[in-house]
């Protein structure tokens, strides 16, 4: 039985608290333990963000479809998954989740909690980077979705991995922890500037992907 909205968006909130919570924090541990070598520190915030994502998926799969990412609830609305009248309501709830797990991980490792990043992260390989992390990862999603929705945890999980090394933006890949990574001038940030262009190319990403696959495996119709 579908939960209700209040507890659906609470599931969005906590889930997408929890992940940037994970990745700035993983961030900020790692850059103080890697002495300066900023491969150890990466796969360090790799292996973290991976793993965060697999246990959140499965906690919070069955409330809320554990979206924790604007880009995938629209995908799901377009795809009648997610009502279009949730939308913005889901994507409030991450937007708020990610800020606060911005403001926990600072508290967590006691740096201030708002400090606009100084990361910078421009230019077209980085957004092309990101058009093609966000597709894959909604490929991802609703490849598996279709065939074996039990392994999209562990399907998700290793993709954003993987999609850490194979592309030169370390795969954001979500337009809630991108805006919320802003606010870290820490291993995880990104410049504010930097900020519009990455959401773009992922929600440009997240439709391209979406529409590709629809055509490729239509929604089953019971």
């Amino acid at each position: 039985m579908k939960a209700s909205l209040a507890p659906r968006l609470t599931a969005e909130f906590l889930g997408t608290a929890f992940l940037v919570a994970t990745v700035v924090g993983s961030g900020i541990m790692a850059e103080r333990l890697a002495n300066g070598n900023a491969a150890l520190a990466l796969l360090a915030n790799t292996l973290a963000t991976g793993a965060v994502l697999v246990a959140l998926i499965l906690a919070l799969g069955s409330v809320s479809g554990a979206h924790m990412n604007p880009a995938v609830s629209l995908s799901a609305a377009i795809q009648n998954v997610l009502p279009w009248s949730e939308l913005l309501q889901y994507v409030a709830a991450q937007l708020v989740g990610g800020l606060a797990g911005t403001l926990l991980a600072h508290a967590m490792f006691s740096v201030p909690l708002v400090t606009l990043s100084m990361h910078a992260r421009s230019g077209s390989a980085q957004v092309l980077s990101e058009f093609v992390a966000t597709f894959g990862l909604l490929a991802v999603i609703r490849g598996c979705s279709s065939s074996r929705a039990e392994a999209v945890s562990f399907a998700v999980g290793s993709y954003i991995t993987a999609a850490y090394w194979f592309t030169a933006s370390t795969s954001f890949a979500n337009p809630a922890v991108t805006i919320a990574r802003a606010l870290s001038n820490t291993f995880a940030g990104i410049r504010p500037v930097d900020v519009a262009p990455f959401i773009l190319a992922q929600i440009a990403g997240a439709l391209a992907a979406t529409f590709v696959f629809r055509w490729i495996i239509p929604r089953r119709v019971n």
